[in-house]
């Protein structure tokens, strides 16, 4: 029997992410890695421009792998938070769209689908951000198909969500499509979220 994959998923930070964009899904998927036995079917990594990243709220986060610099990435995963700054920031979107070509799956969270859009990711697409957003994000990029009041949206190789808390739903979501609904569903419990696996239309 051929061995499982062991995938990499990759959070990118950049300064003024949102802190449970990017901690939530980290949580998820280090929890699954406890709960998934003696072989874990993924190793989580964090990627950013710089080392030293300033959170939204002011927290500090180090990095542990700069762009360029970082392992293969099967998973990549967009947080959002303010991105202004991020949107123009031309190697950080070329990044994006270098490292989602090579993936397996892209994703992000709230607006980081901005910076997916941005990288013209979404063009043609249904994708999804924090319902604050999602009015800005059409106008911004009228070639999206923005979809309102979801907690996330699959469009096969890239998945979005809404903002903050719908993110660990998105993640346990994909721990479903990465792995199984049994170790996923073994995850949200001990990490005690309500969660069961979502009927997709």
């Amino acid at each position: 029997m051929a061995a499982q994959k062991i995938r990499t998923i990759g959070i990118l930070l950049f300064d003024d992410v949102e802190v449970l964009d990017f901690a939530g899904p980290f949580e998820v998927f280090s929890t699954a890695r406890r709960m998934a036995g003696p072989t874990p079917p993924w190793s989580v990594v964090t990627v950013a421009e710089h080392e030293r990243v300033v959170a939204r709220g002011g927290l500090v986060v180090l990095s542990q792998h700069l762009l360029g610099a970082e392992p293969p990435i099967d998973v990549l995963l967009v947080p959002g938070g303010v991105v202004e700054q991020a949107l123009q920031n031309e190697k950080l979107i070329a990044w994006i769209r270098s490292t989602s070509e090579r993936a397996e799956l892209t994703t992000s969270i709230c607006t980081g689908a901005f910076l997916l859009a941005q990288a013209g990711l979404l063009d043609g697409r249904r994708a999804t951000t924090h319902w604050e957003d999602a009015a800005d994000l059409a106008r911004t990029f009228p070639a999206v198909a923005v979809e309102r009041d979801v907690r996330f949206v699959d469009a096969g190789n890239v998945v979005t969500s809404g903002g903050i808390a719908a993110g660990i739903d998105m993640s346990l979501y994909l721990m479903s499509r990465l792995a199984d609904e049994p170790l996923a569903m073994k995850t949200a419990r001990q990490m005690e979220v309500p969660w069961s696996p979502p009927t997709l239309a």
